[in-house]
């Protein structure tokens, strides 16, 4: 037998597997999904006690993550919908709609009758459509206690000229799943993969739908070629002349009873049509084998479309697995992948127009100085600073940070040294994080919440940051991030008949949880810049302070790399936002 015979042998007996492991997943998760059905319906009974749209202005949205942001297609207007919040004791999950207004940097509530159910880990797209349309698809629900799950495949869509919420309710579209990818694509909405996950079984797709958006009509696509194996949370984008490119993700399968193995993929691949997109085209995947620097293998990334046909992935999280634990390195780059050229680089910061002049003025004066000696200027390049910071323990932990920004001379003067420092130091950036919400509009980049872990704890972050992508000069703060955060143990689990009011938002327990935190701080206040104090000093300064309040009120342990890792970032925030 030839290898073309073994591959599609091969291929069918995976297959079958597949089919196999759904129907077991289908059959275990259906008793699960009928205890929530009931919970999601009282939901919805309280949702349709609305009977009237109610816009109002607010403050920026709670702490969240695995929501959706979209910009409006004729509005200066980001759109979050749903997400999730998890306390260390209950998990809330979101059906909320939030409109920022980007020209005002103003937050408002938008309360519209029959909402979708709360839900996260979703996909959203937008269409110009009649006005703008925002299509919703799948998502999870989880209970209280994050032991259970309930997989949509439901679809949705918010008509935002009229602020009208409508299922299209519609045979033959993709069964219930969460973690996949939607774009889309001419006049079609494309869907691959994601996963569907019970108490005891889970099972990861590798198929594509493809839904009509002008006779609402589902169809499942048969692409020839070898295609992604099955995986969730990958990038997924559409190039004008609509082909569709996916790359990385991930996916974890049982080795041996209660003994999963997770994959981070690597891999590229382009799906294409050589008709005009119609459902009646073939389909085909094709392997990508791109130039330039890739991201480094990692989960949980963002991912938008950026301008000049690329798209963009930021963050993400490389979960290193022991024995014991799994750590994870998160991270706050960003990648392009430019879909023509096929090629990905790495995004740099070009720092502010005001600083490139004061280091330029300042090589002028040098090479005056010099007389008609040839000064030589290093090249361009990013520079990696290396800090060492002591644990009160004695403990040495090593920091490395890469820094976009030209390479300057080793031979300095004081005063050039301490200018270079502050510029370098005033650098806003976002902390690193996983499952962060992306949206582009007019070429400006916005990265609101997602999360972070440190050690057994999870921070989730309601912060709002904008970056220009045709400039990329530098990061702006458009919402700060809150320092306090609510965590409790699993030994201070409340009584059962919490968990109604856990998974239906519970907004204002969390608010009162952050004050009383913030009364128990008592005298320990955040270290504030005190006039001329230097960087390197302030930084060593607030970092004891994030590292003390990581014992003292989140319950870590400070010899954990993590933990200064961690309160290395959110110091420099700190520093900055301060500055």
């Amino acid at each position: 037998m030839g290898k073309k015979g073994k591959r599609e042998k091969k291929g069918k007996g995976a297959e079958k597997t597949a089919a196999k492991m759904e129907k077991k997943v289908s059959r275990r998760a259906k008793k699960e999904e009928e205890d929530l059905e009931a919970l999601i319906a009282e939901f919805q009974s309280l949702d349709a006690k609305k009977t009237q749209v109610i816009e109002s202005s607010c403050p920026p949205p709670s702490p969240r993550l695995n929501g959706s942001l979209s910009a409006h297609p004729e509005k200066d207007e980001l759109i979050l919908f749903g997400g999730e919040y998890f306390n260390g004791q209950k998990t809330y999950l979101y059906n909320e709609l939030y409109v920022y207004n980007i020209r005002k940097n103003s937050w408002s509530k938008v309360e519209i009758p029959n909402p979708p159910p709360r839900r996260c880990a979703h996909q959203a797209a937008v269409v110009p459509t009649a006005g703008g349309q925002l299509w919703i698809f799948g998502g999870e629900f989880a209970s209280p206690n994050g032991e259970q799950f309930y997989h949509y495949k439901d679809l949705w869509v918010l008509h935002l000229s009229t602020k009208t919420w409508e299922q299209i309710k519609a045979s033959g579209g993709p069964s219930g799943r969460s973690g996949h990818r939607m774009v889309a694509c001419k006049r079609q909405l494309i869907i691959f993969g994601g996963f569907h996950e019970s108490a005891r079984d889970y099972i990861y797709y590798n198929d594509v739908y493809a839904f009509n958006l002008d006779s609402f009509t589902w169809s499942k696509l048969a692409p020839s070629g070898i295609g992604p194996a099955p995986r969730s949370g990958c990038q997924m984008a559409a190039s004008p002349e609509g082909s569709i490119i996916i790359y990385g993700g991930y996916s974890k399968q049982r080795i041996k009873k209660d003994v999963d193995k997770g994959t981070l993929h690597t891999d590229m691949f382009l799906l294409k049509t050589e008709g005009a997109g119609k459902e009646e085209d073939k389909w085909a995947w094709s392997r990508l084998n791109p130039s330039g620097v890739k991201p480094t293998p990692r989960s949980g990334f963002s991912v938008a479309i950026s301008p000049s046909n690329r798209s963009l992935l930021f963050g993400g999280v490389h979960d290193e697995e022991e024995e014991e634990s799994i750590e994870g390195d998160f991270f706050n780059d960003i990648y392009f992948y430019d879909i023509g050229k096929n090629r990905w680089f790495p995004g740099q910061l070009k720092g502010p127009k005001s600083e490139k002049r004061k280091r330029r003025r300042g090589r002028q004066t040098e090479a005056e100085g010099a007389g008609d000696e040839e000064v030589k200027q290093p090249p361009q390049g990013p520079v990696e600073i290396v800090k060492e910071v002591v644990a009160e323990d004695g403990t040495v932990m090593t920091i490395k940070q890469v820094i976009s920004g030209p390479a300057e001379e080793k031979e300095r003067s004081e005063s050039e040294e301490e200018e270079e420092d502050g510029a370098l130091g005033q650098q806003v950036e976002p902390c690193p994080r996983s499952n962060a919400m992306l949206a582009v509009k007019h070429g400006v980049l916005y990265v609101y919440g997602g999360m972070f872990e440190v050690g057994d704890r999870q921070f989730t972050l309601s912060d709002l940051y904008s970056i220009d992508l045709h400039k990329m000069e530098e990061w702006k703060v458009l919402v700060e991030m809150d320092p306090t955060q609510e965590w409790l143990e699993e030994s201070e689990s409340d009584e059962e008949d919490d968990d109604m009011e856990g998974a239906e938002g519970g907004e204002e327990e969390e608010e009162s949880s952050e004050e009383e935190s913030e009364d128990e701080e008592g005298e320990e206040q955040h270290p504030s810049v005190q006039p001329g104090e230097k960087h390197a000093d302030y930084l060593s300064r607030t970092e004891q302070y994030w590292i003390k309040l990581a014992r003292s009120n989140m319950g870590l342990d400070a010899k954990e790399k993590k933990v200064v890792k961690v309160a290395h970032a959110m110091a420099k925030t700190f520093y900055e936002d301060s500055v």
